[in-house]
Formats: structure tokens, sequence, C-alpha cells
């Protein structure tokens, strides 16, 4: 009776430390894309600054309000034979554009 509670238990330690993960990785990922469009790169450097701080599995949102721009990505928090899971880590960083 204890042995499946203590799996349990295990399993949703397991799934909060690699939430936590996804989510700081989405997080570092944001703040690399923001500073990459603050300093004027293009969006294929920005995409590919994202995906090497992300995983190759990150989306990324780039929205413009004046001269602010605001990066959001999201990415899966398990991989492998457990990427169908429908858990995804979203991280959002702000930066001005420099002129």
């Amino acid at each position: 009776m204890a042995l499946p509670a203590v799996v349990l238990v295990l399993a949703a330690v397991l799934t909060l430390a690699a939430a936590s993960t996804a989510q700081m990785r989405a997080l570092d990922a944001a703040r690399a894309g923001a500073r990459a469009v603050a300093i004027g790169e293009t969006e294929g450097a920005v995409a590919a600054a994202v995906r090497r701080v992300g995983g190759e599995n990150a989306q990324l949102g780039v929205r413009r309000d004046g001269e602010w721009v605001t990066v959001t990505v999201s990415t899966p928090v398990a991989a492998g034979w457990l990427s169908a899971v429908p858990l995804r880590a979203t991280g959002t960083a702000v930066a001005w554009e420099e002129p």
C-alpha cells in the first residue's frame, strides 16, 4: 500500500523539478531573445539565440510597442518519450530597443 504512494510522490517531485528547470530555461531564452532584438539583430539571429538557450522545441513570440519589445518563449516541460505531455513553461522578457 505504501509503495504506490511513494511512487506517486516521486513522480510529482520529478515533474516539479522538470517544470522549474523548463521555466528557468524559458526565462533565460526570453532574456537572450530580448537582448538580441534590443541591439538590432535579425529575426533569424533572435530565433537562433532563443533556440540555443531554450532548446530546439522553444516557441518564440515577439511583440513591439513603440521603443519597447516583449519576447515570450514557451518550452515543453518534458522531452523524449514524455514530450506528448501538454505541459509547457513560459518566460517573458521586455527590453528597450537601442537606436
